[in-house]
């Protein structure tokens, strides 16, 4: 019979994910044998690993935990030790994290994170590469990978964070060649639980966040510690009963657009300015004096080239939370047809239920549908590359006809 694994450690941070907590620990433990020199269970521990889940699930959690517990100086992650803490916040010398900062992941980057990984560990018992969002890779960013993992070096792990093992997601051939774990959504209570116990949130806040967030831990604790947050979540969930109007549909356009840009302004502004500081200064394009103009020129060119990636991130961003605000209308017009069919389902949204009501005695279930269904054609085109607004303004106005 298969012990039931209390979370411990390293392995707290993971919320509602028992089972594979229990994969990942049985992995580190087999691991640390592997490095004492001791016979592992077969198939216990291997060198790569793909973490799959909805959004909001852990993944990139998951794979930060199981990196600590396999460089951990005391035991396989007791979270206290340099090894652990280290790992946990990316400042380990044998943990390359990989977090796409634009809308993919390059070959040039991935050969190099292929080279440094083919190094032998310098401080920890193994070399970790964590590539979070591994359905931003390239083809050929890919096949650079896919020829690590096939001759991986001895003391290398490739951890490889995705929606999902689809070949939409994840290439067939690499799937193939990784160890799967899949999360799951988390329950509503457990995220309550943490964010009470843990991040000191009051607990009807707490409950209420859990409730509304989707299973997504990250924004959970987002909507329970942001007001910004929920007011822009408020401002979402008028639009569905706000279209009576022609004009509605541009004056909504410009809403949902305006929370993205903000959203992604507020989370890009203060970490621009720092890195560009923190640029300058490391290339000395801060200086006075004599012989400092070539200093200047470099640092300048350099500035720009992270300016470059700067707007990238700032797009993703910009996106991500768009694709956010979408998501929460396709709950609302999910939980209008749940209301409609009378069928015994949780709500997405229950804070919303007398407008969900409203909703449900003013459409029928076809209409309804169609808005659904318009709401996910625009999340697919935005992916696409469709202008934003444009795919806006042709779901908002698909929304107010039904």
């Amino acid at each position: 019979m298969t012990a039931v694994v209390t979370p411990a450690g390293v392995w707290t941070q993971l919320v509602g994910q028992d089972h594979a907590v229990e994969v990942l620990s049985a992995a580190a433990h087999a691991a640390a044998r592997i490095v004492a020199g001791e016979p592992a269970p077969p198939g216990a521990m291997t060198h790569a690993w793909l973490l799959t889940g909805p959004p909001g699930s852990g993944r990139s959690v998951a794979a930060r935990a199981f990196a600590a517990a396999l460089q951990c100086i005391t035991g396989t992650g007791c979270g206290q030790c340099p090894g652990c803490r280290t790992a946990m916040h990316g400042t380990h010398a044998d943990v390359r994290l990989v977090i796409p900062e634009g809308l993919s992941i390059s070959v040039a980057e991935m050969r190099s994170l292929v080279q440094a990984a083919a190094r032998r560990p310098t401080t920890g018992q193994w070399q970790v590469v964590i590539i979070e969002d591994a359905d931003r890779l390239t083809e050929g960013a890919s096949n650079a990978l896919l020829k690590a993992v096939e001759e991986p070096p001895e003391r290398t792990v490739f951890l490889l964070c995705a929606p999902s093992d689809h070949p939409e997601d994840v290439s067939v051939t690499i799937r193939s060649r990784c160890r799967l774990v899949t999360l799951r959504t988390p329950a509503a209570e457990a995220i309550a639980r943490v964010l009470a116990d843990r991040d000191g949130v009051d607990p009807e806040l707490a409950e209420w966040a859990a409730s509304v967030c989707g299973g997504h831990v990250g924004r959970a604790r987002r909507l329970a510690t942001d007001d910004s947050a929920r007011k822009r979540r408020e401002a979402v969930l008028r639009i569905p009963l706000g279209l009576t109007r022609p004009g509605d549909v541009f004056r909504c356009a410009d809403d949902l657009i305006a929370v993205a840009e903000a959203d992604a302004t507020e989370e890009s502004k203060v970490r621009d300015e720092a890195e560009k500081a923190e640029l300058r200064n490391a290339m000395g394009g801060d200086a006075t004096g004599r012989g400092v103009a070539g200093a200047k020129r470099a640092a300048e060119a350099a500035v720009k080239q992270l300016e470059k990636r700067q707007k990238s991130r700032a797009t993703r961003t910009q996106r991500d939370t768009l694709d956010l605000a979408l998501v929460d209308l396709a709950g609302f017009y999910r939980d209008v047809l749940v209301t409609i069919s009378g069928a015994d389902a949780r709500y997405n949204h229950p804070d919303h239920a007398q407008d969900i009501a409203q909703a449900a005695r003013q459409w029928t279930a076809e209409s309804t549908l169609k808005r659904l269904e318009a709401v996910l054609a625009c999340r697919e085109a935005i992916l696409w590359n469709v202008k934003p607004r444009i795919a806006v303004e042709a779901m908002l106005t698909a929304l107010r006809h039904g």
